[in-house]
């Protein structure tokens, strides 16, 4: 939930011709910016990983060349949302969720305090990064990409890997290999300009359509709820309008793609709030940027959709959505 913040003064008429400019401007620049480049590097985006996490991650990620800080952190992230009391149906355990059996092989004492403990993160970190490696040693002749041979030997075992000259043809472990992968772009400090998305004035224009709309808490805008929305409700509707599926909560949200910087911010971003300005998962609030400093969102009980500014305390960073980060991201059910 959006705190309350001082609005901008603009007309309904205004309002629309200025988002108007911003949709061709928005068309424009995915038309002439779509060579840019965008790569990534294996230095951690602001934010995306707790900061209690933080500093074994980017050291762990770094344990051999099949994984970075970003692949590990987008593995714990799936496999447990950085939750160290996490537990699966499959009775896997922890942050990185190791089945019992596996870690009593592979579980190491990160901390050097005397005991593997598979609850605590500073061991289980650096436990799921070796284990990794391991396999990576393990399918290192393999044919194909080292890394993803790795992701599909965490997945379906080693054995299957090598039987099958790279990764096998189970749905599940490609589905795995390829979430991975997806996901850990959005974990990464990006390098160079961050790509913008072509869908992104398609959202504006399904948001502005909802302007002086009354907020309400787990809103989706369904009919039963009189076309009413929350944050993340109107995110992920207005993304929804060009076959992207976001999660349905905003710290979920925040993983469907790069992260630009606020001076590189182009209409169609989301923008993210929290208290905690290091750590993402505790990120309380969503818009969508429309340039010029401000985004349309429905900030909060007792407001309507509006535009507001994003320059304030608890700005935390962007988004700029893919179809892949999307598709990565879990989409759960859970309201905000």
């Amino acid at each position: 939930m959006r705190k309350a913040w001082l609005i901008a003064s603009a007309g309904i008429g205004g309002a629309l011709g200025f988002i108007a400019l911003l949709v061709f401007g928005t068309y424009m620049a995915a038309g002439t910016m779509a060579n840019g480049t965008g790569g990534g590097s294996v230095g951690l985006a602001k934010g995306a990983v707790p900061a209690t996490y933080q500093p074994l991650v980017q050291k762990w990620g770094n344990l051999c060349k099949a994984i970075n800080p970003a692949l590990l952190a987008a593995q714990l992230y799936q496999e447990s949302g950085f939750n160290p009391r996490a537990k699966s149906p499959a009775k896997a355990l922890g942050i990185a969720q190791f089945i019992p059996g596996t870690w009593a092989t592979h579980g190491l004492d990160g901390d050097g305090d005397g005991d593997r403990d598979i609850w605590d993160p500073e061991d289980a970190i650096p436990s799921a990064a070796s284990y990794d490696c391991k396999l990576a040693g393990y399918v290192k002749d393999a044919p194909g990409d080292p890394t993803k041979n790795m992701l599909a030997a965490y997945n379906a075992g080693a054995y299957a890997v090598i039987k099958y000259g790279g990764v096998p043809p189970y749905r599940e472990t490609q589905n795995y290999v390829q979430t991975i992968t997806n996901l850990s772009k959005s974990f990464a400090k990006p390098v160079g300009r961050v790509q913008p998305s072509q869908q992104a004035a398609a959202a504006i224009y399904f948001a502005q359509k909802k302007l002086g709309t009354p907020y309400l808490w787990g809103g989706n805008g369904t009919p039963e709820q009189g076309g009413r929305f929350d944050c993340s409700g109107l995110t992920l509707a207005a993304y929804r309008t060009v076959d992207i599926t976001l999660p349905r909560v905003a710290n979920d949200q925040y993983n469907a793609g790069p992260h630009p910087k606020r001076e590189e911010l182009l209409p169609g971003d989301l923008v993210f709030f929290s208290d905690d300005l290091t750590n993402s998962r505790a990120i309380r609030h969503v818009g969508i940027y429309v340039g010029g400093g401000y985004m349309i969102n429905a900030p909060r009980a007792g407001a309507v959709i509006r535009f507001d500014p994003i320059d304030t305390p608890d700005y935390f960073g962007a988004t700029r959505v893919t179809e892949d980060g999307a598709k990565a991201a879990p989409v759960k059910p859970t309201e905000v």
